[in-house]
């Protein structure tokens, strides 16, 4: 395969996932994090990586963002709201702590492929992304690309995706963003 044919089928798969997504989950979704206190995100992997560049956009639009276990992560409240990324639902460490981050009274909100997972019991929120994960799910988006590759590119677009939204409906200046911007680079 060419670049450009690998360029076409991860456009085009990514394009797929996306317009799968629920707009009624992403609506409550938006909502949910602009009405928490502070906004955690969970994940592990590349799903983490994918969670860091949303939460660093959010932290743009004035929200108060933190990753679990960073050095400076805060006591999480009851009225705070953990993000969960987990394509399958089932990995260990977010299960953990969503469990943890319930117990507390926070809202827990999970992003991922699998509804029946390990935290649909506990879980306030699913937004799902229906994309082949390592369940290889009958209702899962097939994806040529290798693991789960297709649920990381969607997640990171996902997050630019409600972040404009955020903008929208704060009717935020773009030139703005650049107050929330790291400074010391």
């Amino acid at each position: 395969m060419n670049y450009k044919m690998a360029v076409k089928l991860v456009l085009s798969e990514c394009s797929s996932a996306l317009d799968k997504i629920n707009e009624d989950e992403v609506n409550n979704f938006m909502n949910m994090l602009l009405e928490a206190d502070q906004v955690f995100f969970v994940g592990v992997g590349r799903v983490k990586l994918e969670l860091e560049a949303f939460a660093k956009r959010l932290a743009h639009l004035g929200i108060k963002v933190h990753i679990v276990g960073d050095i400076n992560e805060p006591a999480m409240t009851s009225k705070d709201v953990l993000v969960i990324g987990s394509g399958s639902g089932e990995s260990l460490i977010p299960v953990a702590i969503a469990k943890k981050a319930k117990q507390i009274g926070g809202k827990i909100i999970h992003i991922g492929s699998n509804s029946k997972s390990s935290l649909a019991p506990i879980t306030d929120l699913m937004v799902r992304i229906p994309v082949q994960t390592k369940l290889y799910l009958s209702d899962e988006i097939v994806s040529k690309q290798p693991m789960s590759s297709l649920f990381e590119q969607s997640l990171f677009l996902f997050g630019d995706v409600v972040a404009v939204m955020i903008i929208d409906k704060k009717n935020i200046e773009l030139k703005k963003l650049w107050n929330y911007h790291a400074n010391l680079e």
